[in-house]
């Protein structure tokens, strides 16, 4: 007589003889059930990049120097965080009840782009429109096959935008996808056609065989080809749909963000159903004379929707698998003069990270008293994306042919910000 113990139930004892005859027998039914189950899929790693368009004040954010001359510390006084010795100014007070949940790069080096376009924050190369963006990079290296596009940006109503995130020799397939103002516009079928006729028209398009759709210098018909596909793909796909409406969240969630920051919250949606890199851009921070009136109406407003948008990440659990980059395309400049207020400053400016499973609760890098360089070797935008491209499991030494075919490196400069982790 055989007698059973532990877990297994009636049901695997009865199943044992039939099994049996398939190479298993009941001792191999109770291992099975005692071994732990097998680990869900590990969820995709993604990145909102947050441009404060402009150039923000690092000296009237977050790296206040208050015992600086008034001519260098400003109006604004700081305030305690919640991570002890680590001062940030009195208009982000929910910035700095989280601190623990962020690190903040003091010192971050940049270049005098003059024109303020954030090629440097997006590529990692000063040099305008010669390499891809991140998110270009991430599209061409981790292409998605779920209709959900991996590059989405927030920032600009068409067709004001590629200019500023350009794919360049990666080809128009991996621009990013912008979905317009009125609502989910361009995730829509036009009248009178359906899902079915979208598929007979993509596979009549397929059906040319004798039209040449060779890669030309830039990427032409074979990248309209790819990026018609994925359209397609995406306006058949209810998830992405979902994913882009915003209008599913509660109004509780649309307050709590605020309105200067609704694309924080549009960001999360989208990163939380896969969306691999997310651009945004809020306010506008070039600021000069009016420096600190407009600093005062927007680094609450700012406060309020990056706060938000932390905590939201932590609640759900995505800390780990979604870094978040706040920064401008540099910082302002310590002396304010007369006539300019705080003009342009690319030897100094600041970048807060979040997520990413990066170590947080720190201040990274040091500026001298008045804020206007590093104390020691800064860091410069392109070790911060090849800290972001290593969390996305992408290697910055990777290459990626450019229109004369060469092997372009996805970064030069590919060393990491060491404390993050």
């Amino acid at each position: 007589m055989l007698t059973i113990c532990g877990t297994a139930s009636r049901r695997d004892v009865l199943r044992a003889g039939g099994l049996a005859f398939a190479g298993l027998t009941l001792a191999d039914i109770l291992r099975l059930r005692a071994a732990p189950p097998t680990p869900a899929a590990a969820r995709p790693k993604s990145v909102i990049m947050i441009w404060l368009r402009g150039g923000a004040s690092h000296i009237d954010s977050y790296d206040p120097k208050p015992d600086a001359p008034a001519e260098v510390r400003g109006e604004f006084k700081p305030i305690p965080t919640n991570v002890p010795g680590v001062r940030v100014c009195e208009h982000l007070p929910r910035t700095a009840s989280i601190a623990d949940k962020i690190a903040i790069l003091r010192g971050v080096k940049s270049v005098d782009i003059g024109d303020h376009t954030p090629h440097y924050i997006l590529t990692g190369f000063p040099d305008r429109g010669k390499r891809p963006v991140i998110g270009s990079v991430v599209s061409h290296l981790r292409p998605r096959t779920d209709g959900l596009p991996p590059y989405v940006s927030l920032m600009y109503k068409p067709p004001g935008l590629y200019d500023n995130e350009g794919p360049t020799y990666l080809g128009p397939a991996h621009r990013p996808f912008a979905p317009r103002a009125e609502g989910l516009a361009n995730l829509t079928l036009p009248k009178g056609v359906t899902l079915d006729t979208l598929a007979d028209r993509r596979r009549l398009l397929a059906g040319f065989d004798d039209l040449s759709r060779q890669v030309d210098a830039t990427g032409g018909m074979a990248g309209v080809d790819e990026y018609t596909r994925r359209a397609a793909e995406m306006i058949a796909s209810p998830k992405t749909r979902e994913a882009f409406d915003v209008s599913r969240e509660p109004a509780a969630a649309h307050d709590r963000y605020g309105k200067f920051c609704q694309s924080f919250l549009a960001a999360r949606r989208l990163v939380e159903a896969g969306v691999s890199v997310v651009t945004c851009k809020v306010g506008d921070w070039d600021t000069h004379e009016k420096n600190f009136v407009d600093h005062k109406d927007q680094l609450p407003q700012l406060d309020r929707g990056f706060h938000a948008l932390v905590t939201d990440l932590y609640d759900r659990g995505l800390d780990k698998d979604v870094a978040v980059v706040l920064w401008g395309e540099f910082g302002r400049a310590p002396r304010i003069s007369r006539g300019d207020g705080r003009d342009h400053w690319p030897e100094a400016g600041a970048a807060v990270v979040a997520g990413g499973g990066f170590r947080v609760g720190q201040v990274v890098g040091e500026t001298d008293a008045h804020g206007g360089r590093a104390k020691g070797t800064p860091y410069t935008p392109a070790n911060v994306l090849a800290t972001l491209y290593r969390h996305l499991g992408i290697d910055p030494a990777a290459t990626i042919p450019d229109h004369a075919r060469r092997p372009m490196h996805v970064l030069d400069d590919r060393e990491t910000v060491r404390e993050l982790g």
